[in-house]
Parts: C-alpha cells; sequence; structure tokens
C-alpha cells in the first residue's frame, strides 16, 4: 500500500504552500517507505509516498503519460494491467508499474476507463491540458481514500484522514465504487454490479464454477517482485486462501524470484484457538509458518498508537486491529511486504454467526449486500490501515471484482444456514473444496465454526479490554455520556474509552462522523439486531454474543453479560 495526498485548485502556489504539502505527505510515509514524489502544476500538487511491490527500481510515483500532460499519484494494485498493456500498444510506457496504465487510459478513453481495472486502487489524476482532475476509488473500497474542501475552494484527497483534517474545513470517507470529476463538482457511481439493487438473484448453485473463480482471484494477486505470505488465522477463509497459493505457487512466476514455499503467519494469545489451528493448517499444507504472541497488556499499550493509525472508534475494529498491527510489524522485520488475507467471505457468504437467526433468503441476501456496501468502513479499513501502519501491503482475494460478481448471483436459499440439511455458515462455500481424493484442508478445518478474529486471538483479550476500560471509564462518565458525544454516543465503557483516545487526534466533526454507528450483535446491522429480540439485550460485536449459536457464547444475564457456556 501507497500513500497519496493530492490538493487541486489551490491559492496559494508558493513556497510555503509546497512545503506545507510535504509535510502533510510525510503523515503517510508509514505506507509508503520506499520514495517520496512531488508533483507540481501552477496550483494543483499531487504527492506520493510509495511502497514499492511491483517494479521497485523504476515504478516511482508521480506517473505520467508519453509528453507528461497526464499525472497520476495511484495507491493499488492493478492486476490485468499487462492485459491492458497490449489493449494500448499504440503508447510508450516509461516504467513496469502496474499503476502506469491508469494514465494512458485516460488519454484513450477519457473519464469513462475505470471499470476496465481489476485491482485494488485509489487514485487522483490530473489533466494538465484544462487542468481538470478526477479520482476513483476501487469497487469494495479495499484501499481508503478521503475527499476534502479547503476554505480557498481546494478539493484535496488522501489515503489517510491525518493528511487532511487539519487543513479542510470539511471532509468524508470518499465512497467505494465511484469516481470524483472537477468538470461535473460530484461524485457518481461508476461501480453498478446487479447485486447493489438487492434484487434476489436466482443463479443455482455450482460448486465448481465458485471454487474455480476463487483459485483464480488468489492466484492474480501473486502479482509481486517482493517477498510475500498469507495471513493465517486457522479459520476457513484464510485456510482456504492459504491452500489455494500453496498449491498455485509452484506454477507462478514469483516462485522463480522467492521460491516455492509459501509462508503463513499468525498472531494470538499463548494457548489461543486460532494458534492451534493455524499451526495444523501450515503442517498440512506444508507452509514456512510463523507463529507470534502477544499478551493482553501488550495490546492494550499498542491501543492510542493503533487508533491513530486505524482513524477509528468502531469497538470491532479496534479490537481486532491490536493483534493485526502487532503482528504486521513482526511480518515487516522479516523482509515480508505483501501479504494476502482472508477479509470478505463473511459478508459475501452470511458467514457470521449472526445469519443463523435469518428468517428467509431474502433478508438474508439483503443483509450480505448491506454487509459488503459497508466493508470499506470495517474489515477493509482495518486490514489496510492496520498492515499499512508498518509498511506491509494486504490483498483480499475474496474481494476480487469476479468473485464477487459470481458468489452474489446465487440463489441465497443456498446461502441459508440449514441445520436439518447439515448446512453450516457458509456451507457453499466449503462444500465446494471438499474434495476427498485431494483434499484443500482436513476436513474439521474445513467445517471450523466461524471465530472472528478478535475472538480467535484468544477470548481473553476482549475480557481483558473491557477490564481495562472498566478501570478508565466511571459510571458517572458513562452515564452523561450523550452531552459529551452527542452524535454516535458510546453505549458501553469500552466504547467511551476509545472513542476519547479517537478524539484527542481527531478533534474535528467531519472526523467523527466517518465512523458508522447504531446497535449490533456478532457483527451485524442495526437492521440484523431486528432477528432476535434477546439481542437487543445483549449488544456486543462479538461472535461470542450470538446467544444459543456460538460454542463459547456470552452468557445473557439481566443487567450485563457474565461468564461463558457451552451450547450443545
Amino acid at each position: 500500500m501507497c500513500g497519496i495526498l493530492a490538493v487541486l485548485g489551490c491559492i496559494d502556489n508558493s513556497q510555503a504552500k509546497r512545503s506545507r504539502i510535504i509535510e502533510l505527505s510525510r503523515r503517510l510515509r508509514h505506507r509508503g517507505p520506499d520514495w517520496s514524489g512531488l508533483h507540481c502544476h501552477q496550483n494543483c500538487y499531487l504527492s506520493h509516498q510509495r511502497l514499492a511491490i511491483v517494479d521497485p527500481t523504476s515504478g516511482d510515483q508521480p506517473l505520467y503519460n508519453e509528453d507528461k500532460t497526464v499525472v497520476v499519484t495511484v495507491n493499488g494494485e492493478i492486476y490485468n494491467h499487462k492485459q491492458l498493456r497490449e489493449k494500448l500498444n499504440s503508447h510508450q510506457f516509461r516504467t513496469g508499474s502496474d499503476c502506469e496504465v491508469i494514465a494512458h487510459l485516460y488519454e484513450e478513453y477519457g473519464e469513462d476507463f475505470v471499470d476496465m481495472l481489476d485491482g485494488m486502487f485509489s487514485f487522483v489524476l490530473l489533466d494538465t491540458r484544462d487542468k481538470s482532475f478526477i479520482a476513483a476509488r476501487d469497487a469494495i473500497g479495499i484501499t481508503p481514500l478521503y475527499i476534502g474542501w479547503g476554505l480557498d475552494g481546494s478539493v484535496w484527497f488522501a489515503s489517510e484522514m491525518k493528511a487532511l483534517s487539519d487543513d479542510c474545513e470539511q471532509f468524508m470517507s470518499f465512497l467505494p465504487g465511484h469516481i470524483y470529476s472537477s468538470k461535473q463538482g460530484a461524485l457518481r457511481r461508476w461501480y453498478n454490479p446487479p447485486w447493489c439493487s438487492e434484487k434476489i438473484p436466482s443463479t443455482p448453485y455450482d460448486p465448481k464454477v465458485l471454487r474455480e473463480a476463487f483459485e483464480k482471484a488468489v492466484f492474480k494477486r501473486l502479482m509481486t517482485d517482493v517477498p510475500f505470505g498469507v495471513l493465517l488465522s486457522g479459520g476457513l477463509d484464510s485456510s482456504l486462501v492459504a491452500a489455494v497459493a500453496a498449491r498455485q505457487l509452484a506454477n507462478s512466476e514469483v516462485a522463480c524470484q522467492w521460491g516455492s514455499q509459501l509462508h503463513t503467519f499468525c498472531i494470538g494469545l499463548k494457548g489461543s484457538p486460532d494458534l492451534k489451528a493455524a499451526k495444523e493448517v501450515a503442517d498440512y499444507i506444508g507452509t514456512r509458518h510463523h507463529e507470534f504472541h502477544f499478551t493482553v497488556q501488550e495490546g492494550i499499550d499498542a491501543l492510542e498508537e493503533v487508533i491513530y493509525h486505524i482513524e477509528t472508534y468502531d469497538v470491532t475494529t479496534i479490537r481486532a486491529s491490536t493483534p493485526m498491527f502487532l503482528m504486521s510489524r513482526k511480518i515487516k522485520s522479516l523482509g515480508v511486504k505483501m501479504v494476502l488475507s482472508g477479509e470478505g467471505s463473511d459478508e459475501i457468504f452470511g458467514g457470521y454467526l449472526y445469519f443463523h437467526k435469518a428468517p428467509n433468503k431474502e433478508e438474508f441476501h439483503e443483509e450480505t449486500c448491506r454487509k459488503i456496501k459497508a466493508l470499506h468502513l470495517y474489515d477493509c479499513l482495518r486490514a489496510n490501515k492496520s498492515t499499512s501502519a508498518w509498511g506491509l501491503e494486504a490483498r483480499v482475494p475474496f474481494l476480487d471484482k469476479e468473485f464477487i460478481n459470481i458468489a452474489m448471483s446465487i440463489d441465497p436459499e443456498w446461502k441459508m444456514i440449514r441445520p436439518d440439511l447439515g448446512r453450516i455458515e457458509k456451507w457453499i462455500l466449503r462444500n465446494a473444496f471438499d474434495n476427498d481424493k485431494k483434499p484443500y484442508l482436513p476436513k474439521h478445518i474445513l467445517y471450523r465454526q466461524k471465530e472472528q478474529f478478535s475472538d480467535g486471538v484468544g477470548y481473553s483479550w476482549i475480557d481483558g479490554l473491557k477490564d481495562h476500560a472498566n478501570k478508565q471509564v466511571t459510571d458517572a462518565m458513562l452515564i452523561n455520556a450523550n452531552f459529551i458525544y452527542p452524535e454516535n454516543t458510546p453505549t458501553t465503557k469500552e466504547g467511551y474509552y476509545y472513542r476519547t483516545i479517537f478524539e484527542k487526534f481527531f478533534p474535528k466533526n467531519a472526523a467523527r462522523s466517518t465512523v458508522p454507528g447504531g446497535p449490533s450483535v456478532a457483527c451485524s446491522t442495526a437492521k440484523a439486531v431486528e432477528w432476535d429480540a434477546a439481542w437487543s439485550e445483549n449488544p456486543d460485536p462479538s461472535g461470542r454474543a450470538a446467544l444459543g449459536v456460538h460454542a463459547s457464547a456470552y452468557e445473557a444475564q439481566k443487567g450485563g453479560i457474565a461468564g461463558k457456556i457451552a451450547i450443545a
């Protein structure tokens, strides 16, 4: 992942302004420690902090067309850049960077080229011939992007809020699947798949089609010129990513450079469920496995730094980001710069345990659509910013455009959790990779119950966070929370504690408005809380809050949560 900052149409184009842009861009240097670039054209500035993954030697940014009249700064990866270069055979390329195609596509097709890109990306492009510009974000929002407005009429874009929050009067998260055009002065949607309308699909389930689409998604993400690995928690999603990557690595170009044995990484409290499962998966598929441990206190000590980097006060996101943040630092110390990760599967297939309570296939499908549309505010934000804090790039095969379109076109009746038919959560995905002749994973891993990352690293992690927050926040503070924080008022001491840290770094109203709110159980949307009346008395985003579903669920008692019980 890289860091981009663009300021367009400001009044001041002095040396002082240039110095200010450089200063603000340095706030993103953790994202791109390999090189810094800045292009100035009159009162427009495009800066870039580079993490070199593809073409490390010549792909520095900003990037240009042949005569340098089109300038682009990009954060992301374009997996189909070689195919696009073939279409652009009349153009001369300066570098081997996958992102250079964007400048030439604009020359060839104008603003209507974004849907041709297959990858994860945020970019800002300046046409110096008329000083017009566009900005766009990938379909799901895997890469972060913010848009802001200055009092001088300038428009700002940045990979992280911290690079523009001080200088913009107003700012917000740039919507995924959208493009901003200075000619129109507004955002418009470029990504319009059928599932966005939430219309109920009817395509029959074909396990072969689903499996091959995922294998293709993993393979295209092996595009790298630097060492890489896979984040392996031992759950279904990360285990499938690792198993498929391990099989495909031997036949990929990257194996010639970095070897054919895959590296996998896991973190947890000693004795945690994830560590045990991940080790078993790694041994089974033959990876070189790296196991990291952390303590509850080490996680608590990192909270302020985590919240500064991930730029949210959402409880679930902070719980899961902290171990991911600690693990990313360890991974980077080994010389690894890119990892594959399993985000997105639970949203696509209804893998969260609260989906057990979905009343019918219509509501099941509508909830998956809502969850995918909100990924940029939760899991995508966590996966990107937790890793980028240490100059590590995370790629997510489940959020491949083609794979999503195939998975979301399946009749949701097949995704419904049906114990009477032996179907647990994400059964259609598990079944697609259930191959007795050449198994991808051990059966009990393939059919392991869903564990949210913040739970799987060790149940005492969340319990420890709550205990710590209870010591920092008094009853009186929580009672008066609606006066102190009238917007998205925290309802728990843990939420209140995170909010105080967030407000210290990002005190503006615009900053707090970038974070979603509302009740949630086991990562549900507010709408899905209505599926079970008991959940309204237990509003905790942990998977263990799915009472009657999780094997180590919280015990619901009047007045709060106490202990754990085993569900037969």
